[in-house]
């Protein structure tokens, strides 16, 4: 991903940063995962708590990119096609609530303006000036909530029906729509994950993936990895 050109972000970007949540929502997300795998089972009860955790798991690392950030930074676009991070929570929101809800016959109570029929093309990857960020993490609770209420009630072999899909697989299950959602969702906290830190480099979601170095370290990995694409791109020019 590349800063646009009027990017907010200096010439002299901050070192990455690494984030420790606490119990913020990326760190309870992460904390959710502390029992997987302690023993070997595959009743459906079990299968569907895995996939819902992993679930919660990135929907917090998701929503946990926008703390401690302004309403402008929140907004920023960083990438030529504008990806931002509050545009990128409230898609998620808005496509949880349609796999959640619509595919199994269970529509959220009030969709919101950019929802509903005749709305912009992609008016759900970006926040208004009507919307705050306060009001997209709202709806993204509101979503998540509603999201959890349906996995709840449902087994994982329920039906539903995704109409936006290709008619010969548009036939789905509840466990079909949580897989695609944990992915759904984790693509796009990756994607959250590097936004942010081309916004004020903070990095990673304290769950210990990030390597502990100081910011001085940082800026010696980073010249260490410039100087390794420096002398291949030699190589493959034959000097």
């Amino acid at each position: 991903m590349s800063p646009a050109v009027d990017s907010p972000v200096p010439d002299d970007v901050p070192a990455v940063r690494s984030a420790v949540h606490g119990d913020t929502l990326a760190g309870i997300g992460n904390a959710r995962l502390s029992d997987e795998g302690t023993r070997p089972v595959t009743d459906a009860a079990t299968v569907k708590s895995t996939l819902h955790r992993y679930l919660q798991k990135h929907r917090a690392a998701l929503v946990g990119k926008l703390d401690g950030l302004a309403e402008r930074q929140a907004r920023w676009p960083v990438t030529p096609t504008g990806t931002n991070v509050l545009g990128v929570v409230k898609h998620v929101a808005s496509v949880q609530v349609e796999y959640f809800g619509a595919v199994f016959g269970r529509p959220f109570p009030d969709l919101p303006p950019w929802m509903r029929e005749g709305a912009a093309p992609d008016a759900d990857m970006y926040a208004t000036l009507d919307e705050t960020v306060a009001d997209v993490v709202a709806f993204h609770h509101a979503s998540a909530a509603h999201a959890d209420a349906t996995i709840a009630a449902l087994d994982l072999d329920a039906r539903g029906v995704v109409p936006w899909w290709p008619e010969e697989v548009r036939d789905v299950t509840l466990h079909r729509v949580l897989v695609h959602m944990a992915y759904e969702t984790a693509r796009h906290a990756g994607h959250v994950d590097i936004v942010r830190e081309m916004l004020d480099g903070l990095a990673g979601d304290g769950d210990g993936n990030l390597a502990d170095r100081s910011p001085a370290a940082w800026q010696d990995w980073r010249e260490h990895l410039v100087g390794i694409a420096e002398q291949a791109g030699l190589r493959s020019a034959g000097l």
